[in-house]
């Protein structure tokens, strides 16, 4: 039988290519968003790819509604080999952090790291269990963000939300290592998606000017294709390691 993927934030963006990429590897998909606007375009894209695709609504913040999500995800494919932390959020605005206000942190907190953790400990929980199948490399894969270690003042909660996912992929690396599980953590650099739609002009000249060395926007597909890679196996001999896919923006230089 085919390995399966749950795929959060699946309906667009590095989600749907993720979903796409996973496809192609192999791997049916579930996937999994707050809202169904996107869900049809997605589900098309995957089945061209050769794989079958699941819908189940979810949001990763409500902590409480995760049962539901992992028993929905598990039965629809007969278990899980690859859970695909995609689902996150941004800043509603960037301003100065001496102006970031308790609500704002605690979105992002709650959907990029709290909700994270939590679904992870769900799926870590089912997959570790007796009578889990193993129908191939078995892998816990996040994306945080190159805010992880680079600092911006005009969206702090953004920051400390995705430095804790890069801990959080390490944290179940340590865990779930001797079961055969291993753990990714994927750094974006500026990837042109519906979230980083406000700002294309102002990182499109920046690009240009040499923001990265590879001086172009980061598209959804590097990422997914990063993600389908590692998940289906390509290096087993690493967890809980971050990989940049930020066109060498993270590369010390002078």
């Amino acid at each position: 039988m085919k390995p399966a993927a749950l795929v959060t934030g699946a309906r667009r963006g590095i989600g749907r290519a993720t979903c796409v990429a996973l496809a192609e590897k192999g791997f049916d998909i579930v996937g999994a968003d707050i809202v169904e606007e996107g869900v049809p375009e997605t589900r098309a894209a995957v089945e061209a790819a050769g794989g079958r695709f699941v819908f189940v609504p979810a949001d990763v913040s409500d902590v409480a509604a995760h049962g539901a999500l992992i028993d929905a995800a598990w039965a629809a494919f007969g278990g899980l080999e690859c859970l695909a932390n995609i689902a996150g959020v941004q800043v509603a605005k960037r301003q100065d952090m001496l102006e970031t206000t308790p609500d704002s942190w605690d979105r992002l907190l709650d959907v990029n790291t709290r909700g994270t953790f939590f679904l992870s400990q769900g799926v870590a929980k089912r997959m570790i269990a007796d009578g889990a199948p193993k129908r191939g490399h078995r892998s816990m894969c996040y994306v945080s963000s190159v805010n992880s270690v680079m600092a911006s003042v005009n969206r702090a909660e953004y920051c400390v939300s995705k430095a804790g996912v890069t801990m959080v992929a390490k944290l179940f690396a340590l865990r779930l290592a001797d079961h055969g599980i291993n753990t990714y953590d994927i750094q974006p650099g500026v990837i042109r998606t519906d979230m980083t739609r406000g700002v294309w002009d102002s990182y499109g000249a920046l690009l240009e000017g040499g923001l990265a060395p590879i001086r172009r926007w980061g598209e959804a597909e590097d990422i997914g294709r990063a993600i389908a890679t590692l998940a289906a196996g390509a290096m087993p001999y690493s967890t809980g390691h971050s990989f940049p896919i930020d066109g060498g923006m993270l590369m010390p230089r002078f």
